[in-house]
């Protein structure tokens, strides 16, 4: 296996899908001639020309709405969010025309286009740029919903995403661009609303994505040294969710954590939990434990946004209180 940057997978997985498949064209700002905000279009405008890696004006409802006909037409669009805040400018193009117009045309027009960008906690971007935005979908029907928090699962996640007949949310993240891991030289892709353990345990099962998966497993390591094993869940698909893996997960530990970045009202670890509970309470031996991010906007201040955001020692607490230790 390669190992590369989590920014490189995601151009690769670009560059691959455009060359299978001419229907397949890149559309935002600054993609082209700067090469993408966060570098992942880099060399792409070289390679395919003007006419599919295409510079937008600032006006996220123009160029979604735009990528919602080119999906109709039979195209396949890849719309680039310099940061997924700004998809609030295009909500209405998301919300009531590209999930609802297969439904509403009686299965006559698919939209089959990917919506991607970084999203979520970053580093000293303040309220407005650090917004976990995936709350804001995934209860759409017709949306598909992907974080994907590694390198290979950031390149099999958007090849498939950009195959996919529906249209799909991917949001990234600014902290994990720099992010080495392994990916396979050889052709691969990862299906949509599959979940994967990203470490295996006994004792408890944690269920995080994103930086909280990251910082999942650095709590679990160093609870392994207090004899304390950590199974990790990492659901990849937000929506479909891969309720199969996590349960089966539960009914081994008995025990469950959520780890979320955004703030807990009616998040997703609610969503979990309620699940959880619902199809193995027999199995739980304590309550289904959430940690969350703290409900207030993210200050601009370094000391007060690492306040607002899940540290690894809220994490083991929210373990060890599963565990009822």
């Amino acid at each position: 296996m390669a190992i590369i940057l989590y920014r490189e997978a995601l151009n690769q997985a670009l560059r691959e899908e455009m060359r299978r498949d001419p229907r397949v064209f890149l559309m935002g700002e600054e993609v082209g001639v700067y090469q993408g905000a966060y570098k992942v279009t880099q060399g792409l405008l070289e390679e395919f020309g003007p006419r599919r890696i295409i510079d937008t004006p600032i006006s996220e409802a123009g160029f979604v709405g735009a990528g919602v006909g080119a999906a109709m037409a039979g195209l396949r669009p890849v719309i680039e969010m310099m940061t997924f805040n700004f998809a609030l400018v295009a909500i209405d193009q998301i919300v009531n025309h590209a999930a609802k117009i297969l439904y509403m045309s009686g299965g006559q027009y698919r939209v089959p286009m990917v919506i991607r960008g970084p999203g979520g906690f970053a580093v000293q971007v303040a309220a407005q740029h650090s917004q976990s935005m995936e709350s804001y979908f995934y209860h759409v029907p017709g949306l598909v919903v992907v974080r994907p928090s590694t390198p290979k699962d950031a390149k099999g996640l958007l090849k498939s995403a950009i195959r996919d007949d529906n249209p799909v949310i991917f949001i990234e993240s600014e902290t994990l661009y720099g992010m080495k891991g392994e990916v396979p030289e050889e052709e691969y892709t990862i299906p949509l609303g599959l979940a994967d353990i990203k470490r295996e345990g006994t004792d408890v099962t944690v269920v995080a994505w994103m930086g909280m998966l990251h910082r999942s497993l650095e709590a679990a390591e160093e609870l392994e040294k207090e004899g304390i094993s950590v199974e990790v869940v990492d659901p990849r698909t937000l929506r479909p969710l891969d309720k199969g893996t996590i349960l089966n997960s539960v009914r081994k530990t008995h025990r469950a954590v959520v780890v979320e970045a955004g703030a807990g009202f009616a998040g997703l670890g609610a969503e979990i939990g309620t699940i959880i509970t619902e199809e193995v309470f027999d199995y739980l031996d304590s309550q289904v434990v959430r940690v969350t991010g703290a409900n207030a906007p993210m200050p601009y201040a370094r000391n007060l946004e690492l306040a607002k955001t899940p540290t690894k020692a809220a994490i083991i607490a929210g373990i060890k209180t599963a565990l009822a230790i």
